[in-house]
Order: C-alpha cells, then structure tokens, then sequence
C-alpha cells in the first residue's frame, strides 16, 4: 500500500506544474488585472515540495539499501 503512495508522489510532481500552467491560461484569459492564480500556486507549491521530498526519501532508502545489499554480497 505504501507504494502506491510514492507512485501518487512522483505523479504529481509531473502532473502539478501543469495543473498551475492551466491556472496561469485561464487566469491570463479571463481577468490579466488581477493574479488570483497566485493563492492555488502557493497551495500546489507547497504540496509539491512536500511530494518532492517524499520521492526524495524514497530513493535516498532505496538507494541504501541497495548498497548495502552490495556490501554484503562482496564479502
């Protein structure tokens, strides 16, 4: 269950720059005098960051694994 997590982290780091480019559009072709877009983009920002450091943790773990896995079956 837990990977399922980490497979909706990593989607939307890719998918959340373009949820806010769509924002950013619609903001730009409906009312250009007033950034409304900005408060959405401080909520996908901070979500974002939060699921780039759960990727990041996964793979630092993975990757630690990995090598002591290595060191182990050198010895």
């Amino acid at each position: 269950m837990r990977h399922r997590g980490l497979l909706h982290s990593v989607n939307f780091l890719i998918k959340g720059p373009f949820i806010l480019l769509i924002l950013v559009i619609i903001n730009a072709m409906t009312d250009p005098g007033h950034w409304w877009v900005k408060w959405p983009a401080l909520g996908i920002g901070i979500a974002w960051v939060i699921n780039l450091f759960r990727v990041i943790r996964a793979g630092l773990l993975i990757g630690g694994l990995a090598g002591l896995f290595a060191l182990l079956n050198r010895k």
